[in-house]
């Protein structure tokens, strides 16, 4: 099996079964998500204690891209304090761009390096991304990527 063909089964994995999906009753902080091209939308659901994320969920519906990256992303941040999550989208968010990362930095984050390929798509994997730092920001505006 290639790279390309591991990170393409990490993707359809995880957008047919995504991880912590289903609404999070105790979260603090809650965040609607729209991407208007794809008609992707979510809600975020985040329990945030002393500037760390301990837990994280979504509901929505939306393509396979943008189902595996909210599932994937909600793995990625558990534990993760905010600072740590701000490193980390600048990351993932160029390598959806710019199809390219700092070795090994994204762990299974790096199944989306394929979407820089489609700029279309770009909307989709990030979706997610910007919706968890708006929910942080404390923002009252749903997000979209309009």
């Amino acid at each position: 099996m290639s790279l390309r063909e591991l990170y393409q089964e990490i993707i359809v994995d995880h957008g047919k079964q995504p991880r912590n999906f289903g609404k999070l009753a105790n979260a603090n902080h809650c965040q609607a998500g729209h991407n208007p091209l794809c008609g992707d939308r979510l809600m975020l659901y985040i329990v945030e204690r002393n500037g760390i994320v301990e837990d994280v969920h979504f509901e929505g519906a939306g393509c396979a891209i943008s189902v595996a990256s909210a599932s994937l992303m909600t793995e990625a941040v558990k534990g993760k304090s905010v600072t740590e999550i701000d490193k980390l989208f600048d990351l993932f968010h160029h390598l959806v761009t710019e199809g390219s990362e700092p070795e090994g930095s994204l762990g299974k984050l790096a199944a989306f390096g394929g979407v820089a390929e489609f700029p279309v798509r770009v909307k989709c994997a990030t979706l997610a991304w910007h919706t968890l730092k708006a929910a942080l920001a404390n923002d009252p505006d749903p997000v979209t990527t309009e």
